[in-house]
């Protein structure tokens, strides 16, 4: 028997493999598909105070080794996560890690406050791809014939992000997760404003912003000029920033970004991440998180390692 424990501060995991934020709808869907029970947890589909229906289709786009995606949040907003998701969610006996975005600190911080009085809440993953139009370089035009540069998000802004961050620590006892965006020449700077700012843990990365156009029209593919690029062609891109952050912060780290097989997982445990995020794959297999699982299981025993913390950050010259 091997060890497959893991903490995110104090959130303690039966198993290092969660299932991304986007890619799982709310978790209860796939009761029918996967045995939930045995994930390491589940964090749900991004929320955010109010209803949003989300980016206009097309919304997904396959490339070489990925996929755009400009779902654009579509949610059900908080309210109604309370009332008809939540209650789902908390006959399971695996963790519930809600993902939210709040579009300024007032909603960060009434977001957090709902949701830390929820015992079926077992973490907060804080998703800050929120756009920062305060700092930021130019808002997206309205006219869509019009092309402008979008505005810098608070992940990309070391103050905004410690600003998010704060103030979701301030109102909420639950371990909290900040998710970094890679679209930053470094991410240390911003990993480091998390730390200070009180995040438990750190999850990165987030979708690349990419673009996909059809010469034949001369128009994008997707009902949005730009999308998130994830899936296997990132994987390489994930795996360094998830490395140069582990030797900047102490934070544990959730990696993420293109894992298919487990030795895709196995890498992110040995360049530091403590637990890793199963995402694009299960568009094309629901149950991949748990064949990843199984995965890791027979890598320590054949390998005769006791415990998969044992794994991470030995990453040889």
């Amino acid at each position: 028997m091997v060890d497959l424990a893991v903490s995110l501060g104090a959130l303690r995991l039966a198993n290092p493999v969660l299932v991304a934020a986007g890619t799982f709808g709310y978790g209860v869907e796939f009761r029918r598909h996967v045995q939930l029970d045995q994930l390491g947890g589940i964090v749900t589909k991004t929320l955010t105070l109010k209803a949003r229906q989300g980016n206009p289709p097309p919304r997904l786009v396959e490339t070489p080794a990925g996929m755009l995606n400009s779902v654009g949040l579509q949610n059900v907003g908080l309210d109604a996560f309370l009332s008809e998701k939540l209650p789902q969610l908390a006959t399971l006996s695996v963790p519930v890690i809600v993902s939210v975005l709040g579009e300024s600190l007032d909603e960060v911080e009434a977001i957090c406050a709902r949701l830390d009085a929820e015992p079926g809440v077992s973490a907060i993953e804080l998703n800050l791809s929120c756009p920062n139009l305060k700092n930021g370089s130019r808002e997206k035009s309205l006219e869509p014939t019009v092309l402008s540069l979008q505005p810098l998000m608070v992940s990309q802004d070391p103050d905004a992000a410690f600003a998010f961050v704060q103030a979701a620590r301030q109102h909420t006892t639950k371990p909290l997760i900040a998710k970094l965006s890679p679209d930053v020449t470094d991410p240390r700077p911003i990993a480091q404003a998390a730390e200070r700012a009180g995040a438990d843990a750190l999850a990165l990365v987030n979708t690349f912003t990419g673009m996909s156009i059809d010469p034949s029209a001369r128009r994008s593919r997707l009902g949005s000029l730009t999308g998130g690029l994830s899936g296997p062609a990132i994987r390489p891109l994930a795996l360094y920033r998830v490395w140069s952050v582990r030797q900047t912060v102490g934070l544990p780290l959730i990696g993420m970004g293109g894992i298919v097989h487990p030795e895709d997982a196995l890498e992110f445990f040995i360049a530091g991440a403590t637990a890793v995020s199963v995402g694009t794959a299960n568009f094309t297999h629901p149950a991949a998180a748990l064949r990843i699982l199984n995965g890791l299981r027979r890598y320590l025993e054949r390998h005769r390692i006791q415990s998969i913390r044992n794994l991470v950050g030995t990453l040889r010259a």
